[in-house]
C-alpha cells in the first residue's frame, strides 16, 4: 500500500513506474492526492521523447518495489489513457474519465483529486515580492537551454559499376628449335675405303638435306578471371557540433555589501 509517508521519497529518488507485465512504462512525474481524503490517488508518468508526455496511472492496488511504482495495468494500457494536462490539479469530469478507462468504479463520487505538495516545501517559507514587474511568484525559476542532436539520413552520392575494355601488350618468351647444316669429314680407313673406292675415279655429284625451323604461334582465348558485384556498408564517424546554449543565473545583491 503506498501511503503519504512514501511520496517524498518516491519523487526525489528517481523511480520509475513499473506496469503489471513488468516492463518500466516511464520516469515518476507528480503524485496526486484526493481534495477530501490526502490519500494517493494518481501518479503521473514522463513517456514519450525526453519524458515530454505524462500519462495518469491509478494508484489502486498499486505496490511499491524499491523505489518505483508498480501499478494494476499494463504499459500499453497507460501510454494510451486519456490525455489530461498534469496542472496540479484533476477536476471531477476528468478524474470520472480516468477512472471509467480504467474500468475502477465508484469514481463519480470524488471531488477532485490536486498534486501533492506536502512533500515539497522543505524548511522555511518564502518572503519578498517581484519588483520587476507585476508579481507573479514568491520564486525565481532558472532555465537553461539544452542541446539536443540527431541525424538525418540524405543522399551523399551515387555509386556505380561499369565495364569497359583496355588493350595492352603481353610479352612473353617461348623456346624455338631450328635446325642447321654441320659439315663433317673423316679420314680414309680401313673400315670406309670400299665406299670410297665406289664409283667413278673422277666425277660430279650433289647432295641436298632439307632444313626445319619452330615458329612461334599465336593464339588468344577468353576465360572468366572473376565475379564482381555492388555492395553497401555502414562506417560510423563521429562528428563534433558546436552550438550555443543559454542559462539563466541567480545571484544574491545585498545592498551591495555581500554579493553570492
Amino acid at each position: 500500500m503506498i501511503s503519504t509517508d512514501n511520496l517524498s521519497a518516491l519523487t526525489t529518488a528517481g523511480g520509475h513506474v513499473v506496469g503489471s507485465d513488468g516492463s518500466k512504462i516511464g520516469s515518476i512525474g507528480q503524485i496526486y492526492v484526493d481534495d477530501q481524503t490526502s490519500e494517493p490517488t494518481w501518479v503521473t508518468v514522463k513517456t514519450g521523447l525526453f519524458g515530454t508526455h505524462e500519462s495518469f496511472a491509478p494508484l489502486d492496488s498499486a505496490s511499491l518495489d524499491g523505489h518505483d511504482i508498480v501499478v494494476a495495468h499494463t504499459k500499453d494500457k497507460v501510454k494510451d489513457a486519456p490525455r489530461v494536462a498534469p496542472d496540479g490539479h484533476l477536476e471531477p469530469e476528468e478524474e470520472n474519465e480516468l477512472y471509467t478507462y480504467y474500468g475502477i468504479t465508484g469514481g463519480a463520487a470524488f471531488a477532485g483529486t490536486g498534486r501533492d505538495t506536502t512533500h515539497e516545501a522543505a524548511g522555511h517559507g518564502t518572503v519578498g515580492h517581484d519588483t520587476s514587474g507585476p508579481t507573479t511568484d514568491d520564486a525565481m525559476t532558472r532555465s537553461e537551454e539544452q542541446l539536443h542532436v540527431g541525424t538525418r539520413k540524405e543522399q551523399a552520392g551515387r555509386a556505380r559499376l561499369r565495364k569497359y575494355v583496355v588493350t595492352e601488350n603481353v610479352t612473353k618468351t617461348v623456346p624455338v628449335q631450328r635446325e642447321e647444316v654441320r659439315l663433317e669429314r673423316e679420314p680414309i680407313t680401313d673400315a670406309n675405303i670400299g665406299n670410297a673406292m665406289d664409283g667413278p675415279a673422277i666425277s660430279e655429284e650433289e647432295h641436298e638435306v632439307i632444313l626445319h625451323e619452330e615458329r612461334p604461334v599465336v593464339q588468344k582465348e577468353t576465360v572468366p578471371v572473376e565475379r564482381v558485384r555492388l555492395d553497401k556498408e555502414t562506417v560510423t564517424d563521429e562528428h563534433t557540433v558546436t552550438e550555443e546554449v543559454r542559462t539563466e543565473n541567480i545571484e544574491l545583491d545585498d545592498d551591495g555589501r555581500n554579493r553570492r
